[in-house]
């Protein structure tokens, strides 16, 4: 008598508990079958027994940098431009002659001997540096005119460092081997305000000069111009 009345009193609890028991079961089949997500592997590179994280190369300031002779618009409704850096050239030191501070009167008035030779200047960078000419275009592209942007607005980025252009002493200044007037005279009296006015032929083209470390590296310098409030554009130098 006893062991079937043992038997009636475990059924009820065995019928209780299987539902249970399955619902673990399965709920630790899924958990073992489920892969967590394989982390990214960082680059690493060894060196004898030493492992080491290989850095992350740092992204360049100007990431959407524009290759030279790029257009790069700018301006609003019929107020609106095209801007370009077209050409950058590397030199030691440069000559210069003006017809007005190279003329006798104007060395009379100085005083002193300017230092020509042959009517010709040579202007030479600091110890370790040289300088640096960049062209620019900037077009007028719609109805009105538009306000041009001074050449303060013009810099060189290398290497973490801005460099502001050299103003030449005036308007009349020609350099050796150099085509062109320098862009802030091409602007307006000055070279600290002007206007440009609709039109291919109206565009003020002209040069800039930088005075930057003799070892640049022209791949990774460039040409930053605040083209107005709302527009920055980048040109790779090199």
């Amino acid at each position: 008598m006893s062991g079937p009345v043992h038997m009636q009193c475990m059924n009820p609890w065995y019928s209780l508990c299987l539902p249970g028991i399955v619902a673990v079961l399965v709920f630790c089949a899924g958990c073992a079958g489920t892969s967590s997500p394989a982390a990214t592997p960082v680059p690493t590179t060894q060196v004898g027994s030493v492992i080491t994280a290989t850095p992350t190369p740092t992204a360049t300031p100007y990431p959407g940098v524009l290759s030279l002779g790029t257009d790069a618009p700018f301006g609003i409704g019929g107020k609106t431009g095209s801007a370009r850096a077209y050409k950058a050239d590397l030199m030691a030191d440069y000559t210069w002659t003006s017809p007005s501070i190279n003329s006798p009167s104007e060395q009379r008035l100085t005083g002193e001997a300017l230092g020509t030779q042959k009517g010709y200047n040579t202007e030479k960078p600091s110890d370790g540096n040289a300088f640096l000419f960049v062209f620019v275009k900037l077009t007028d592209t719609g109805s009105d005119s538009i306000v041009a942007p001074s050449p303060a607005q013009f810099t060189v980025n290398y290497n973490g460092n801005n460099y502001q252009y050299r103003p030449l002493p005036g308007p009349d200044v020609s350099i050796g081997g150099i085509r062109g007037t320098q862009y802030d005279y091409v602007i307006g009296k000055g070279g600290v305000s002007g206007y440009i006015l609709p039109g291919e032929s109206n565009a003020a083209d002209g040069f800039l000069i930088y005075e930057v470390p003799a070892s640049i590296d022209l791949t990774k310098a460039c040409m930053v111009i605040t083209l107005d409030a709302q527009h920055t554009s980048a040109w790779q130098l090199g």
